[in-house]
């Protein structure tokens, strides 16, 4: 199933276009990261997260490998190598009817995966990126 939002956001991934993250973000989007307890609400710090996700995920290894889409959400499963470590993932994506992203929830496999991606985030957000 073919959906707009999502197709957006496979281009985003695709070209590694950060600038674009906002475009598709709803003002009240509610971000879930696998490494911080807390939900992260609101279109700056999503962008934020994300933005670092970009640089930590996003190499010449990531790729989905499934799609499940429904009228308003979807799972996207991925897998990258990031520092010698095989990661497995899902991205889950929900959208309000102007197509913008309400919340995005990302789980990730083993707990090896966990907490390198942990120590890479935490970097590059300290950093500011």
């Amino acid at each position: 199933m073919s959906n707009p939002t999502i197709e957006k956001w496979h281009e985003l991934v695709r070209t590694q276009n950060i600038k674009g993250l906002s475009s598709l973000l709803a003002d009240n989007v509610v971000f879930y990261s696998p490494v911080v307890h807390t939900p992260q609400t609101g279109k700056e710090m999503t962008l934020k997260y994300l933005s670092a996700a970009f640089h930590v995920f996003f190499n010449e290894t990531f790729r989905y490998v499934r799609e499940l889409t429904g009228p308003h959400d979807a799972a996207l499963e991925f897998e990258v190598e990031i520092d010698g470590i095989s990661v497995n993932g899902i991205d889950l994506i929900k959208w309000d009817n102007e197509g913008r992203i309400i919340e995005f929830k990302v789980l990730v496999r083993p707990l090896k995966a966990i907490n390198l991606i942990h120590e890479k985030m935490a970097a590059l957000l300290q950093a500011g990126r």
